[in-house]
């Protein structure tokens, strides 16, 4: 797994669209760092674990929603 060090003012969101380029993935960033889930601003120098994050088959979608 990879990490990430937080800077002063960082939040879920803010480092879930740095890393994955997608700030709705702040849940995956949330699940994998407990101790920090009280967190609404870091500090600097937090090191967090960043997921693995894997493709869900999005089937049950309808087409303009799989980008197709």
């Amino acid at each position: 797994m990879n990490t990430y060090e937080t800077v002063s003012g960082d939040t879920w969101d803010l480092i879930a669209y740095k890393v994955f380029n997608n700030e709705n993935k702040l849940v995956d960033l949330m699940k994998a760092n407990p101790d920090y889930i009280s967190t609404v601003i870091f500090s600097a120098n937090v090191t967090l674990t960043i997921p693995e994050l894997t493709e869900t088959p999005r089937l049950n979608l309808p087409p303009w929603k799989r980008g197709l």
